[in-house]
């Protein structure tokens, strides 16, 4: 299985600090956001390569970040795991690709034909996401995560899903302006092999591009898929306000 980390966002609300510097990599608790992403799924053994999409501001940072990582680099020795960087060749957020075409980026450049573990690299979570994964095996179909969001508000500016009683998702859409639920769905997707070539298929089609979400949302109108109930909480770093919270929680 391969793990696509979205990377190339320019996280504008946490300037100043993300002005020069990629979010996934500012520091929590001794340990940068991605690190503590990437060193969870790793344990279990079940990832032979690490994709980092960045965009071109970024990527020299994250490439040097690659080469020091416990897992590709000097002291990593025969249980190294491969770690690629892309380069999606933007330089301002006015000009970013958009999330699901820097999938389809990754997929096109590395030619990638396996499961897929696909999630954003500025998330952190307080449980493990191989539970996430095992469920995903378990279903045999491409599936997302969700949990229960009491807020319509921030229902607004996310996905939401409708499942039935056997977590298969009737309708998914990003950002509603009438949520249908308050199932929301944080970027954490796990794409099974067969679906992989549909990404240029959903792309084409019309498709959103700039919501990660956007691509499942058209999926699940077309093969089924299954949404997992997080068993934990998540820390979505998107201010600093919220980068202060993590810190202080990540920090104990």
């Amino acid at each position: 299985m391969k793990c696509l980390i979205l990377a190339a966002g320019y996280a504008t609300r946490l300037y100043p600090l993300t002005k020069n510097f990629p979010k996934p990599l500012l520091e929590v608790g001794g340990k940068t956001i991605l690190d503590w992403l990437i060193d969870d799924i790793d344990a279990a053994g079940l990832v032979d390569e690490y994709v980092v999409i960045s965009n071109h501001r970024f990527a020299g940072i994250f490439e040097e970040w690659a080469k020091a990582s416990a897992l590709a680099g000097p002291s990593a020795g025969s249980g190294a795991r491969k770690i690629t960087v892309l380069d999606d060749g933007t330089s301002s957020n006015e000009t970013r690709l958009g999330a699901v075409r820097d999938i389809q980026f990754a997929i096109e450049q590395l030619e990638l034909d396996d499961d897929l573990l696909v999630m954003a690299g500025d998330n952190l979570l307080d449980f493990s996401l191989v539970s996430f994964i095992n469920y995903a095996r378990s279903k045999g179909t491409s599936c997302v995560m969700r949990y229960y969001e009491p807020s319509v508000e921030r229902l607004h500016k996310t996905g939401v899903a409708t499942v039935d009683e056997n977590d298969l998702i009737l309708q998914m859409e990003e950002k509603p302006a009438e949520p249908k639920s308050h199932w929301c769905c944080p970027p954490f997707y796990f794409y099974r092999r067969s679906d992989v070539p549909l990404v240029k298929v959903g792309i084409d089609s019309g498709c959103g591009v700039d919501a990660p979400g956007s691509f499942i949302a058209w999926l699940a109108t077309r093969t089924p898929v299954h949404a997992f109930e997080m068993p934990g909480a998540r820390f979505d770093i998107g201010s600093l306000e919220s980068y202060e919270e993590a810190k202080r929680k990540y920090g104990k």
